[in-house]
C-alpha cells in the first residue's frame, strides 16, 4: 500500500479519538456536528479530506441520507478504520461513499463537489502548503458550494495558547507535521473569494465551526 508524506497519522489511528476526547471532551465532535448543519439540501456530492477514523460519516448520513461522499485520507490506517466504521455501523450506505487513499493531489480533473469539508485538517499545514491545499480543493468546488470548516483558532487566553503550542509539539513528534503554529486559514479562504456566513465557537473559544461560501 502506498505511503504519502501526510500519512504520519498512521501512528495515532488506533487511539486518536480517545486521545481527543481526553483532552477536549466532546468539543471536537460538537464542532463538526455544528459545521455539518451547513450541508446543502437534497443529495449533495461531498468531499471530506483528512476525515480520520470515520465516525463523521454517521453524522453525514443523519443529516443528508442521500449524499454521496468522497472520503479522501492520506493515512492508510485511518482510511482502513473509516471503511471498517462504515461497514460496521452503516453498511446500507456503503455504495454512497468512495474511500480514496491520497492527498489533495489525488483529486481528479473530473471531480466536482457540492460541499467541501475540512475538519481539523487545515491547521496541519504551514502557509505555503496550506495555499496549495486550498487551491486544489477550490478547483473541485462547484460554484456556490459551501466550505464547511471545523478547526482550532487563535484564542486570547494564555492557557489556550499554551495548549496549542503543546499540541503542535506533540503532533510534530508523533506524525511529522512541519507546522509550529496555526496557519492563516481564514485569510486563505478569503483569498479564494469566500466569506464567512456563520461561526460558532467551542472549548473556551479555542475552536470553531463555520460555513464559508
Amino acid at each position: 500500500m502506498p505511503r504519502f508524506p501526510d500519512a504520519g497519522f498512521d501512528r495515532l489511528a488506533a487511539f486518536y479519538d480517545p486521545l481527543a476526547r481526553l483532552v477536549f471532551g466532546r468539543a471536537l465532535v460538537r464542532a463538526q456536528q455544528t459545521a455539518l448543519l451547513g450541508l446543502p439540501a437534497g443529495a449533495p456530492r461531498v468531499l471530506i479530506i483528512g476525515g480520520g477514523t470515520g465516525w463523521v460519516l454517521g453524522e453525514i448520513w443523519r443529516e443528508r441520507p442521500q449524499a454521496h461522499v468522497c472520503y479522501l485520507e492520506a493515512s492508510p490506517r485511518m482510511l482502513a478504520r473509516a471503511r471498517a466504521w462504515q461497514q460496521r455501523h452503516a453498511p446500507n450506505y456503503m455504495a454512497q461513499v468512495e474511500f480514496r487513499l491520497g492527498t489533495e493531489a489525488a483529486l481528479l480533473p473530473a471531480d466536482s463537489y457540492d460541499a467541501i469539508l475540512t475538519f481539523f485538517f487545515l491547521d496541519l499545514f504551514g502557509p505555503a502548503r496550506l495555499q496549495t491545499v486550498v487551491d486544489r480543493l477550490a478547483a473541485v468546488r462547484r460554484p456556490g458550494a459551501p466550505w464547511l470548516l471545523a478547526d482550532f483558532r487563535e484564542a486570547a487566553g494564555w492557557w489556550q495558547r499554551t495548549l496549542l503550542a503543546v499540541m503542535y509539539r506533540f503532533f510534530r513528534l508523533t506524525t511529522g507535521i512541519n507546522s509550529q503554529r496555526l496557519p492563516p486559514i481564514h485569510q486563505e479562504l478569503a483569498r479564494l473569494g469566500l466569506t464567512q456566513q456563520r461561526q460558532v465557537l467551542f472549548f473556551h473559544e479555542m475552536m470553531e465551526a463555520a460555513v464559508w461560501q
